[in-house]
């Protein structure tokens, strides 16, 4: 099982420095949160890339729907690059409380959807660094020629940077989306139609992997990321709270102290390390 640390929130300068911090420590990837308006997700992760050898780093997440495909494109394939092939995108349709309305962003569930599904796939084609043509609903691409002022190099990582994509169970749909890709952020839906606050439950995620198994048709590999909270001074406990998930399928334990109250916390416990099973 692989242990991530969600950073959450700060300049650049201190994702660096977390980066580097959660290197040292032992976690095997760094995430950032995306904003709509606020510290820039790609230049902190270009800036933690500066300081790191090996982790793996990436987003926690990008709300694809809200960006433009080819843009996010450059961004993901210039810090491959510069991260020497350890860049992981984490997608969903993004959380409109975090400013969506307040900017003039789409807010309408079906309509992101429809962003997200047209802008992964202008996404993976431009990775291929060839020529393609695109007419969709909401994106038109017409590229004829890749070179000059035009383009960027395929990614380092083949046969593509992973893409990790929020999957609302039991929403047939929603979990075909993460199917195609290469990981599933596994979300609750109420009957109501909304997402759930609540984390799925080890029975949940089980329940979620068999259905992974028995419809995915691409063989390779497929993570399960989790995020959660463990108590970096009680071994024993942090182990108790991610060894069920372990056992239900989860490849990844994010973890994630959003309402930390102070950055000297958030900095304590990444210095703990990773759970240890």
């Amino acid at each position: 099982m692989n242990f991530g640390f969600v950073f959450p929130g700060g300049d650049a300068r201190t994702a660096a420095n977390y980066a580097y911090e959660a290197e040292q420590a032992g976690w095997d990837g760094f995430f950032v949160w995306e904003p709509v308006w606020g510290n820039d997700a790609w230049v902190s992760l270009a800036a933690a890339a500066m300081r790191t050898e090996h982790i793996r780093l990436g987003t926690m997440l990008t709300p694809l729907p809200r960006m433009r495909p080819w843009k996010l494109a450059s961004e993901t394939v210039s810090l491959d690059h510069l991260s020497k092939g350890r860049v992981i995108l984490a997608v969903g349709l993004g959380a409109v409380d975090t400013g969506f309305e307040e900017f003039g962003e789409v807010v309408d569930r079906r309509e992101r959807a429809e962003l997200l599904d047209e802008g992964l796939e202008i996404l993976t084609r431009l990775w291929q660094a060839q020529p393609f043509d695109f007419d969709g609903k909401h994106y038109h691409v017409h590229i004829k020629k890749i070179g000059g002022p035009l383009g960027a190099p395929a990614p380092l990582q083949q046969p593509r940077i992973p893409i990790w994509v929020v999957g609302a169970w039991p929403r047939r749909k929603s979990m075909a989306r993460a199917l195609r890709y290469d990981g599933l952020l596994p979300a609750m839906m109420g009957q109501d139609g909304q997402v759930q606050f609540n984390p799925p439950t080890p029975a949940d995620l089980r329940e979620m992997a068999t259905f992974v198994h028995a419809n995915r048709t691409q063989s390779t590999p497929f993570d399960f990321i989790m995020e959660g909270r463990t108590p970096g001074d009680d071994p024993a406990q942090a182990a108790a709270v991610v060894a069920p998930y372990a056992q239900a399928g989860a490849t990844w334990w994010n973890e994630a102290l959003w309402d930390a109250p102070d950055p000297a916390s958030v900095l304590a416990r990444l210095r703990q390390g990773p759970p240890r099973l």
